[in-house]
C-alpha cells in the first residue's frame, strides 16, 4: 500500500471533524424546529453523520491515519476544524428564534462546508481507491441532505 500524504491525514481529519460537528448541529437543529416532520428529517440526519464518522474513522485506521489524535497535525488541523465549525456555529442563533426556516438555512450552511471539505480531500493526492469511494459516497449523500433540506425550507411557512 503506497504511503499516506500529510495531506490525505489532514483530509481525514478534517472530514471525521466535520461530521462531527454535524452531528451536533443537526441535533440542535432538530431540538429547535417546531414542525415534527422537519425534526424527524434532521435526526435522521444527525444519525446519518455520525455513522458517516464512523465509517471515516474506520477507513481511516485501515490506511493507518489517526483521526482521534489532539495536535499532531500542526496548526493546518485547527484552522480546518475552526472553519468547518463555523459552519454550523450560527444554528444556535437560529434556535433561538424558533423560526423554522432560518434553521434550515443554518442546516444548508453547514452542509455547504461539508462539502467544500468533501470536495478538498477527494483533490488529496495519494487517496487509496477505497477510501476514495467511500468520500465520493458520502459527498453524493450529504450534496442529497442538502437538496432535501432546501426542498423542505421551500415547504415551511
Amino acid at each position: 500500500m503506497a504511503a499516506i500524504t500529510d495531506n490525505t491525514a489532514r483530509a481525514f481529519n478534517d472530514l471525521v471533524e466535520i461530521n462531527k460537528t454535524a452531528v451536533k448541529g443537526y441535533q440542535e437543529a432538530a431540538e429547535g424546529v417546531s414542525n415534527p416532520q422537519l425534526k424527524s428529517e434532521l435526526s435522521h440526519f444527525s444519525q446519518q453523520r455520525a455513522q458517516f464518522a464512523s465509517e471515516l474513522e474506520q477507513q481511516a485506521q485501515q490506511m493507518g491515519v489517526n483521526t482521534r489524535a489532539e495536535g499532531t497535525i500542526e496548526g493546518a488541523v485547527m484552522d480546518a476544524a475552526a472553519t468547518v465549525h463555523r459552519g454550523w456555529i450560527n444554528i444556535k442563533s437560529a434556535i433561538t428564534g424558533q423560526d423554522d426556516n432560518a434553521i434550515l438555512g443554518e442546516c444548508e450552511t453547514g452542509d455547504a462546508a461539508a462539502l467544500q471539505t468533501y470536495e478538498t480531500a477527494l483533490k488529496a493526492e495519494g487517496l487509496p481507491a477505497e477510501a476514495q469511494a467511500l468520500v465520493q459516497k458520502q459527498h453524493a449523500e450529504i450534496l442529497a441532505a442538502k437538496n432535501k433540506v432546501t426542498s423542505l425550507k421551500g415547504q415551511v411557512r
